[in-house]
């Protein structure tokens, strides 16, 4: 089928900065802030990609490590959690110790060069007991999440003690915290009241005060000293977004767990998530999951929640697509953001209250926020997190191209259906005469075909370029540079996705990937098109004046095994099939499901197993404890009968690290199976109000425990580039 686009049909640019209220700077002269298009870092461009990891829900060990993975995965910034009941659970008594300790966490971001944004509540949400408010606002004489002044006496004090640990990190003072989120989806969710959950289903109050509340929380955190170049609050839904004093973050999500709280028969939609929208334009008021009550064009479109994976809820169990998540941000980017933020990013779990009690939402495992993240809650490295760092280079090397350009859909694809399987989903970004097309074949909840055979003619101001036998595999996504200027080289177009620039005795080389399902072609001007080879050891050569320009298409895979790191000698590039990292001194590589044993066990009920941990070797990084069972929940408990960890099945192994669970040697543990259960009914038709829970049946299944080391390599600080 045959496409058309015409980028002399781009709307103008209308750059402007933001007000003074989006601008910071630090001792050392350096500047941080907005235009109403991008961010910009000592006056240039700066492409953001955030990523969230909630600091007291990993310990404190594995912090530097999930650092230096968050960096080596392509993000500049860490989004972090205050959970207000993690840190003053008992009412006048912060704590800040352990896993709690926020100032090492940000002093550690500090030392390997990432910002950090502070989501410093009072209500934050993140499936936290109470949405993270401590259990005992709730017999308080005032209605929290409001301007009452007995409320906000409170919330001073909780901005109090975050500045208290933080004083000295701000980015005006040298520090990395360049902005804080003022509480969390204001006038659009709350959270159940966990206390009375089961008797009431009591909600916390969702807000009605609009812009007046958000200005209170501004007002208090300025007082108490956390001043930051930017505030920063949630778009969705209708929350309040006072733009004047705060900017507002964008998302997606395209697993609704939500949706079962009150119908465990709910059928899933495809969602609207993986089709193109132009959501920074004034003639486009409104589109799926963007509503803004102010003008598109009047702000940046920055995200904070793209859907990096999703936690399972009790009702709704599923296996996150990986490949779900790269396609989302090529979809925000595509659709106008220059600012990408993922929630999670890192998963991780809860700490355990003070009080016996658990500090997740109910519908979630008591303890895990695993998330199905790119980094999972032990530091394991999923499919994602390969994908995504692949993008993440290209707008590390591309994206200052991507900030000055806007949004072009097509007319075949603005009526676009998720349901429709059959169309190419396809977008661009142009600033009028080059640009970058984005093409989009995967769907949430449904399976879109490969596509076979497409053309797409695109205008320019001199010429027309037709890219003919355009074809992709269902699930993939890929963005193509057009009518592109390469240090003096003009590429009209290739089928293959940029990727990194290099530059080393001389020499520049553009490395681009593979599409599955689309052949490499390139066409520069003034020549026929070019079929290329594959592979990071071959690659086609270009010359423009006396600069040679190298052009290399990696393999899929070798596109995964991709690193690049910024050191004191230079940047250095290499291709790893494990997991890399560089911590400033030296390279360290990761070797997975090492020396893997199986375990017995004993049955000790109708569905309770107990082990014991054997000895461990002490060179492991990480000892991974993998159960793989069937029924309904999983849990793990020591010989005090206290609650080490849970898992609600979805058909994945069930995953524990030794030593954050702090287990050793010796230790005996409990596993016990929650069964699946049919045709469940409770019995009270005794007298003396006697229940009892009654089943036609019941259904698990224990199928191995095993233990995976992870090994840790350090390398040498002076690994050859390439190898």
């Amino acid at each position: 089928m045959e496409h058309k686009l015409d980028f002399t049909k781009a709307r103008e640019l209308k750059i402007h900065k933001l007000s003074e209220k989006f601008w910071g700077t630090n001792p050392s002269g350096g500047e941080l802030g907005f235009t109403n298009y991008y961010m910009m870092v000592d006056g240039k461009a700066f492409f953001a990609i955030s990523g969230e990891c909630h600091f007291s829900r990993v310990p404190e060990n594995q912090w530097e490590d999930t650092i230096l993975k968050m960096k080596a995965g392509g993000l500049n910034v860490i989004a972090t959690y205050v959970f207000w009941n993690h840190h003053e659970e008992i009412e006048g008594q912060f704590r800040f110790d352990g896993r709690r300790n926020i100032r090492g966490f940000i002093e550690l971001c500090k030392k390997h060069g990432m910002y950090v944004i502070l989501r410093i509540g009072p209500f934050d949400h993140g499936e936290v007991r109470n949405g993270g408010l401590p259990d005992w606002l709730y017999g308080k004489p005032f209605d929290v999440r409001t301007t009452n002044e007995k409320f906000l006496h409170y919330t001073r004090l909780l901005y109090r003690a975050i500045y208290s640990q933080v004083k000295g990190l701000l980015y005006k003072d040298g520090g990395p915290i360049i902005a804080a989120q003022l509480d969390n989806e204001y006038m659009h969710s709350a959270a159940p009241w966990e206390m009375t959950l089961g008797t009431s289903n009591e909600w916390t109050n969702g807000g009605t005060e609009g812009d007046a509340y958000m200005l209170a929380l501004k007002k208090i955190a300025i007082e108490e000293g956390i001043v930051t170049p930017f505030y920063t609050c949630t778009g969705w839904g209708g929350a309040a977004t006072p733009t004047e004093e705060m900017m507002p973050l964008w998302g997606g999500y395209a697993f609704w767990p939500w949706m079962y709280y009150g119908n465990p028969d709910y059928k899933h939609p495809a969602t609207p998530e993986y089709i193109y929208r132009d959501n920074h334009n004034n003639d486009v008021s409104a589109t799926y999951n963007f509503e803004p009550f102010y003008k598109p064009e009047d702000m940046p479109y920055a995200c904070c929640e793209m859907g990096g994976g999703m936690t399972s809820y009790y009702n709704y169990r599923f296996q996150i697509p990986f490949e779900s998540v790269d396609a989302m941000a090529n979809i925000k980017m595509a659709s106008g953001c220059n600012f990408l933020g993922y929630y999670m990013y890192r998963g991780g779990n809860n700490p355990k209250g003070e009080h016996g009690l658990f500090l997740n939402e109910h519908q979630c495992p008591k303890i895990s926020y695993d998330y199905q993240a790119p980094i999972g809650e032990f530091g394991q490295i999923r499919p994602s997190y390969h994908r995504l760092r692949r993008i993440h280079l290209f707008a590390k090397h591309f994206g200052y191209r991507i900030c000055d350009m806007v949004t072009m859909l097509s007319d075949d694809n603005i009526e676009i259906t998720p349901e429709d399987t059959s169309k190419l989903r396809y977008a661009v970004r142009t600033d009028g005469d080059a640009g970058f097309l984005f093409i989009n074949n995967y769907q949430d909840h449904a399976t879109l075909t490969d596509k076979k055979d497409e053309t797409i003619i695109i205008n320019t101001q001199d010429k027309e370029i037709k890219i003919s036998n355009i074809s992709i595999g269902a699930g993939e996504s890929a963005i193509l540079p057009i009518n592109m200027e390469l240090d003096g080289v003009k590429l009209l177009y290739a089928t293959a996705q940029p990727l990194s620039k290099v530059e080393k005795d001389g020499i520049i080389t553009y490395y681009f990937f593979e599409i599955p399902g689309m052949k490499p072609t390139y066409l520069f001007d003034g020549e026929e098109p070019v079929i290329v080879e594959v592979g990071k050891d071959l690659g086609i050569t270009r010359s423009a004046g006396d600069k040679e320009i190298r052009f290399v298409t990696l393999s899929t895979k070798e596109s995964l095994d991709y690193y690049e790191f910024e050191t004191e000698e230079g940047v250095k590039f290499l291709f790893s099939e494990t997991p890399v990292v560089w911590d400033g001194n030296n390279f360290k590589t990761e070797l997975h499901d090492q020396n893997v044993r199986g375990l017995q066990w004993k049955r000790c009920g109708q569905s309770r197993f107990t082990f014991t941990i054997p000895k461990l070797s002490d060179d492991a990084k990480d000892t991974i404890l993998k159960i793989d069972y069937s029924g309904d929940v999983a849990s793990i408990f020591n010989e005090a009968g206290e609650l080490i960890e849970d898992n609600f099945c979805n058909g994945n192994v069930f995953e524990i690290g030794l030593k954050e669970a702090e287990l050793k040697e010796g230790d005996v543990l409990t596993l016990y199976i929650t069964p699946q259960k049919d045709d469940v009914m409770v019995d009270v038709s005794s007298t003396m109000a006697g229940r009892m829970e009654k089943s036609t049946d019941q259904h698990f299944e224990l199928r191995s425990i095993e233990l995976a080391e992870v090994i840790e390599i350090v390398c040498s600080r002076k690994i050859q580039r390439g190898k």
